[in-house]
């Protein structure tokens, strides 16, 4: 019988399977991106066997009382996604979050040296809001570089209802997969406090925020549904992408086509987004 390692567990091969689909898509050229998920209590119960490293304590940058105590999956600062389906053990980490919600420690993984993704403080800090505005259901923040929207931060007005409608209009089932639409950071230095606190003010609002010149930052309940949310958001950016260079539109998605999608599908689309 072969012997079983916390790599077997279902949310670790979840967490496997999405940046290698991710890297797969081209959205994490180099060290590019990164990925976090919030374990459940079981799933902290299946781990802890498998536990190795018990280290000091390390400062988060950012306060998130809401998230102490919990386990957090990450990857590493520097790692590349393309390398996590080959030595997760490697290139990706569980962390511990203490009692004040401060500070964290690896309890397993970058066995070769290193510490978790840079843009730490963002991805707790948006944990923590998605706790909260989510009853907990969502668990799982997806930072990518998405090539088609990140060229449409270099065009379109930096606004959120820019990007909303924009992304709505070229398909269908965008205000279906993002009904609150999408928040847009303008430029700031990634890794920082300052765009910690900007995209998860976004995010008390929206599942997607855009950092313009940059990527974007997705939240979701699951690998696949986050996945798929970055996925519908790239290629409705690609459309519009082509469509732009192709003279704009002639024809168009109109607000009352909105209205009886919203009807037929029971989601609710924000009226400022509706003008």
């Amino acid at each position: 019988m072969e012997e079983k390692t916390i790599l077997s567990l279902p949310f670790v091969q979840g967490f496997i399977r999405l940046t290698d689909d991710a890297f797969r898509q081209g959205w994490h050229e180099r060290n590019g991106g990164n990925l976090s998920y919030r374990l459940t209590p079981e799933e902290v119960s299946q781990a802890k066997p498998y536990f190795t490293q018990d280290g000091d304590f390390c400062p988060i940058g950012a306060s998130t009382p809401n998230l102490a105590g919990e386990y957090f999956m990450v990857t590493g600062s520097g790692k590349y996604f393309r390398n996590v389906i080959l030595e997760p053990q490697n290139n990706a980490a569980i962390i511990e979050i203490d009692q004040t919600g401060e500070n964290y420690r690896i309890v397993w993984g970058l066995e070769q040296g290193g510490r978790p993704t840079s843009e730490l403080p963002s991805h707790l800090m948006n944990h923590s809001v998605k706790k909260e505005v989510t009853n907990g259901a969502h668990r799982v923040i997806l930072h990518s570089h998405i090539t088609n929207l990140i060229a449409l931060t270099f065009v379109l007005p930096l606004e959120d209802e820019v990007f909303t409608r924009e992304l709505w209009e070229m398909a269908t089932e965008c205000p279906v997969v993002f009904p609150d639409g999408v928040g847009v950071v303008g430029w700031m230095v990634p890794g920082g406090h300052d765009i910690a606190v900007a995209t998860s003010e976004l995010m008390k609002k929206y599942d997607v925020a855009v950092w313009a010149h940059h990527g974007a930052f997705c939240s979701g309940p699951d690998f696949d549904t986050t996945f798929g949310l970055m996925h519908t958001v790239e290629k409705s950016a690609e459309i519009l992408v082509k469509v732009l260079s192709m003279g704009g539109k002639r024809q168009t998605i109109t607000t009352q086509n909105f209205r009886d999608l919203a009807k037929d599908f029971h989601v609710t689309l924000p009226e400022r987004f509706l003008k």
